[in-house]
């Protein structure tokens, strides 16, 4: 298996909304936690808020930068040094060599590269997350998108994907299912999943062996019944049965 297979990009507006971090944040936290390696550019904006949803998430967050290390920002440092504790900043860029005008499009080829999936969360009309998807495009890589308010420019470059032919990402099961496949013969899995969820919240690796299925697998096909509104997600990674309200 290529080593990007379980990674996925999440980028998206430097200028983000209060909405669109909280989203990138969310989505790569459970992205990390189900075992995904988050990529990203580690901009301002929704690349930091994806990279530090990783870190929160326990898990692997790899940042594409466009300059040698000595160039990242004084703000974003602190982040810089969390990702390297348990991930990597990587750069074709050596340490003083050129950084100018179009160094930032040409770094988002690499993310788009390092990806099975790229999702862009917010973009404006020519936001520099559509050139990503458009790397990501070129070599034959799904594309996701968050859906958002029509009346926000930030919302016009991933309503224009979606147009086009991007998936929607409303949260992390939909990054799963584009990332890994579910067999055809979903029926009887699933049947099983469910008849181990209780009123009790109990954890995603006791209800993957109860029901006989990998960890991945289950935590995958547990994010399509949430959506269906048969399971609920829990703090802790917890799984229930989807009670009456």
């Amino acid at each position: 298996m290529p080593a990007f297979a379980e990674c996925a990009a999440v980028v998206g507006s430097r200028a983000a909304t209060p909405y669109g971090s909280a989203i990138a944040e969310r989505l790569a936290r459970d992205l990390a936690a189900a075992g995904v390696t988050v990529v990203s550019g580690l901009a301002r904006g929704i690349d930091s808020a994806a990279h530090a949803g990783a870190v929160k998430g326990g898990g692997r967050t790899v940042a594409v930068i466009a300059s040698g290390y000595e160039k990242i920002p004084a703000a974003s440092l602190p982040l810089a040094d969390e990702i390297v504790r348990s991930g990597a900043v990587l750069s074709e860029v050596g340490e003083g060599g050129p950084f100018g005008k179009g160094a930032f499009v040409k770094r988002n080829r690499l993310i788009a590269a390092c990806a099975a999936v790229t999702v862009v969360v917010e973009a404006a009309e020519d936001g520099g997350g559509l050139t990503t998807a458009a790397a990501a495009r070129a070599i034959g890589r799904t594309v996701l998108a968050v859906p958002g308010d029509l009346d926000r420019p930030g919302s016009r470059g991933t309503l224009g994907l979606l147009r086009t032919g991007a998936r929607v990402c409303a949260d992390a099961g939909d990054v799963l299912a584009a990332m890994r496949p579910l067999p055809v013969r979903a029926g009887d899995a699933d049947a099983r999943l469910r008849a181990q969820l209780t009123r009790s919240p109990l954890t995603t690796e006791a209800i993957a062996l109860a029901a006989g299925l990998g960890v991945e697998e289950a935590l995958a096909r547990l994010w399509r019944l949430q959506l269906s509104g048969l399971a609920e997600c829990h703090p802790g990674g917890r799984w229930s049965a989807r009670l009456p309200r």
